[in-house]
């Protein structure tokens, strides 16, 4: 592609990324990502969303303007599936300079800390290591990437462009302490627990920035200040979807599956929490269930063959289940049941009382500290407000018939 045609392109995505902002894009960014293609970055044929639900795919070869006008859009691209399943996107460009400005790689927060080195978690394209390699100097980023194939396409990429940071095929979970301390960390993808290498590889007063996950709700993301004592503070934000981190060969193998244990006795119950209330899209509802029922998760059921709407809620560390039906006609009155060691309904009922009682809080009060022994305390507003749910939540919303 020509000079001028690039930087149409460019130019035409850089107006799409300041609609999406609300802002212009900061004159420092601007500059980095019209001195980074992102067509470089990219595979051959890459997928955009169908409107369907699906997957379409574009090949640069067979469909060349259709392939470019999709590279400079603002939309996540993805560039790899892994059994029928995404495993690797080429994020928004406005969510990538989102995460950018939180992560504070400007001039004017370099000045106050030295040496920066910043290290990116989740290489993927290479795109994001080069954008950060423009902004701070090659020298100052390393980027790791748990994928082998990822890894070398994304070093490849890099080099093409122009850019050699440091790349490393490793564990991100593990960081790398090769380069390290950091003054900044940047994951790529969401995670529901901050890995200690994170924090021990993170010079005092850096800063870590990670999307977020639950079980529940994939949502969110979080900025944390490390200090001296080795505790990591700070708050989420509202904006991201980032795909989970991939667990490597030996975590999977540490997991494994959960037995299935047949016979549980179930209880049957009634509720007034109208299952829509939790799991029907109110994202500041969802992040709050997802934050305080941990690895519970939820899936609809509208087939009809158990009632005319059921939410299955199942749990991902234990056999425990709980479905709430809704029977077509009362909408103030639903059927539990419940079964295994654990009572979720009744666990994620009270969270749902939790957060109304607490004014039901957006995504940006919930906060959360990891202490140096590796201990996850979540809280709103400040840490002086410890989230827990109430037991009194719990008897108001769950009744026995």
């Amino acid at each position: 592609m020509n000079a001028p045609a690039q930087a149409a392109h460019t130019q035409r995505l850089l107006a799409q990324v300041a609609e999406q902002l609300g802002h212009p894009v900061p004159d420092e960014f601007a500059a980095a990502l019209r001195q980074v293609p992102r067509d470089r970055f990219l595979p051959e044929t890459v997928w955009v969303r169908d409107g369907q639900g699906g997957y379409l795919p574009l090949n640069r070869g067979t469909e060349p303007e259709e392939w470019m006008a999709a590279t400079y859009t603002d939309q996540t691209l993805v560039t790899q599936f892994t059994d029928d399943l995404p495993t690797s996107s080429a994020s928004m460009p406005s969510m990538v300079l989102r995460m950018l400005q939180l992560t504070g790689v400007t001039a004017p927060e370099r000045t106050r800390q030295q040496p920066f080195n910043v290290i990116e978690l989740g290489t993927g394209t290479g795109f994001n290591a080069a954008l950060l390699s423009a902004l701070l100097g090659q020298g100052a980023v390393t980027t790791v990437e748990l994928d082998p194939a990822l890894a070398e396409q994304g070093e490849r990429n890099l080099k093409t462009a122009g850019y050699t940071p440091t790349v490393v095929q490793a564990d991100a979970a593990k960081g790398y302490p090769g380069s390290a301390p950091y003054a900044r960390v940047l994951a790529t993808f969401s995670v529901d627990q901050i890995p200690p290498a994170w924090i021990t590889q993170t010079a005092p007063g850096g800063r870590i920035v990670t999307p977020w996950t639950s079980a529940w709700c994939c949502y969110g993301t979080l900025a944390l200040t490390v200090s001296a004592s080795g505790t990591a503070q700070g708050q989420f934000h509202d904006f991201a979807s980032f795909m989970p981190m991939r667990p490597s060969s030996e975590q999977q193998t540490a997991n494994g599956a959960h037995a299935q244990v047949t016979g549980a006795e179930e209880l049957t119950s009634a509720t007034e929490l109208s299952p829509w209330a939790v799991a029907g899209g109110d994202l500041d509802a969802e992040f709050h269930v997802g934050l305080t029922v941990s690895g519970a998760f939820f899936a609809w059921d509208t087939t009809g063959e158990h009632a005319p709407v059921r939410l299955r809620v199942e749990d991902t560390t234990s056999t425990s289940w709980a479905t709430v039906d809704y029977d077509g006609a009362h909408t103030t009155e639903f059927t539990v049941t419940q079964a295994g060691p654990r009572r979720l309904w009744n666990e994620i009922a009270a969270a749902y009382a939790s957060w109304e009682n607490n004014g039901r809080p957006g995504v940006g009060r919930h906060g959360l500290t990891v202490h140096a022994s590796g201990e996850h305390t979540l809280w709103l507003d400040s840490p002086d407000h410890p989230l827990t749910p109430s037991a009194e939540g719990r008897a108001k919303i769950s009744k026995n018939p």
